[in-house]
């Protein structure tokens, strides 16, 4: 049971690997081209790096949208189609300035430490609400930049872990592996289930309080009862041509990300609590990490936009938007001061994220970077503040979740974050 009634009972995590830059997206700052090339006397020089080339104005045109006038950046035309139902946060800041130590932090609240993912912490507070699928499911993750650990479940029973589908920058081998077996049929694995249950059985009288023990036979358990649904969850093949044509699927640029979305909508359709849709690959430069080419930020939101608009439409349409929390963002924004020629060094102090549904106001913009777009400096919102507005959607109480190991209580948060009340509707 939750802490209290919740707002939101499933979570979809849109990550931006690399860092989109909020001064290009969604964090319109016009000063930025007034004084381009200058070094404004705003900037703190001990705290920002690479400010000695001066300001560098996005090479991309901003324009309002929406009932509610929202400055959005022309790439992303499609996403600014639903401005009227999404929560900016102008004003986050987070720990770290590289890539591996942010990405660690916005999954699991720590830089430095094995903890558990958000979404394994999650699955731990309310379990699955449909006990034939996992809870937490990441689709496409990386290897690198925390790799495993953006969804491990440390010290948390191995039943939270979460289920990792494809691989980053192949969402088509994006299925269960070894869920079937074509070599038997469904009697003879019934009978082979039957057994290993027996001797689990056996088994439990010597091990009754080993939680290792008994996690182990739960995903023995999850895996079977994965084999009667899983395999149609993955299967995009029954889905409209329509209903694939809104998130881009069978378009070259959106085909890969689209299918990412679409298989999140299925999955928290069918009760998975928690889904993680990676934009990453393997390459050592982050998609969105431009510290050179700005405008290849457009070729990255020409492969996100549609697919992300599709599915907050998708959502919307089905009725799922009310209980479904999307949340959108990066480890960290990008400076408004030029690295080299055209690019942006990591911002950690100031960057923008979105949410949508779950019980949030639609249609706002909540605190301000300063003129420049450098700092966060009204209504701060640190990465701890957001899981724990997060966590209070999904009616948890982020300083109750916890979790003893090691001789103490150990929690998402650490010993930070507040709720931000003001966000929900």
């Amino acid at each position: 049971k939750p802490h209290f009634i919740p707002r939101a009972k499933n979570v979809i995590f849109l990550y931006m690997d690399g860092g989109p830059s909020h001064v290009d997206t969604f964090d319109y700052k016009p000063l930025i081209a007034k004084h381009a090339g200058e070094r404004p006397d705003i900037v703190n020089r001990k705290t920002l790096r690479n400010t000695k080339n001066g300001l560098l104005p996005s090479p991309f045109a901003f324009n309002q949208h929406g009932r509610c006038g929202k400055w959005v950046s022309e790439i992303f035309p499609r996403t600014a189609e639903c401005v009227d139902d999404l929560c900016f946060i102008h004003s986050m800041h987070t720990e770290g300035v590289a890539h591996g130590p942010s990405t660690l932090f916005m999954h699991t609240g720590a830089t430095n430490l094995v903890r558990p993912s958000m979404g394994s912490w999650i699955s731990y507070g309310l379990g699955t609400e449909n006990h034939n699928l996992p809870a937490f499911v990441t689709i496409s993750p990386s290897t690198s930049k925390g790799g495993p650990r953006n969804y491990g479940n440390a010290f948390l029973p191995s039943i939270h872990q979460g289920t990792a589908l494809g691989r980053a920058g192949n969402v088509n081998g994006a299925k269960i592996r070894n869920v079937e077996n074509a070599m038997l049929g469904d009697s003879q694995r019934k009978s082979r289930f039957d057994l290993l249950q027996n001797l689990n059985a056996v088994q439990s009288n010597r091990y009754s309080h080993d939680d290792e023990f008994e996690a182990t036979i739960e995903n023995y358990e999850l895996a079977w009862r994965m084999q009667m649904e899983a395999p149609e969850l993955t299967d995009l093949s029954k889905e409209r041509k329509s209903t694939k044509g809104i998130y881009g699927i069978d378009e070259k640029d959106t085909d890969d990300f689209g299918k990412q979305c679409l298989l999140a909508r299925r999955m928290v359709e069918r009760g998975v609590r928690f889904v993680s849709i990676n934009y990453s690959d393997e390459s050592a430069n982050p998609r969105w990490d431009q510290h050179s080419n700005m405008p290849n930020h457009a070729n990255h939101a020409r492969a996100t936009d549609k697919p992300v608009a599709g599915l907050l439409q998708d959502l919307k349409a089905r009725g799922l938007l009310e209980d479904t929390l999307v949340w959108w963002g990066g480890e960290f924004g990008r400076t408004p001061f030029s690295q080299g020629k055209d690019g942006r060094d990591h911002n950690p102090r100031g960057f923008t994220v979105f949410l949508a549904g779950g019980g949030i106001k639609r249609g706002i913009s909540y605190g301000s970077t300063d003129e420049i777009g450098g700092t966060a400096v009204d209504n701060r919102v640190h990465m701890h503040d957001l899981h724990a507005t997060i966590l209070h959607a999904l009616g948890l109480d982020h300083e109750k979740l916890t979790y003893r190991s090691a001789g103490r209580d150990f929690r998402l948060t650490d010993v930070h974050g507040s709720v931000v009340e003001d966000l929900f509707s």
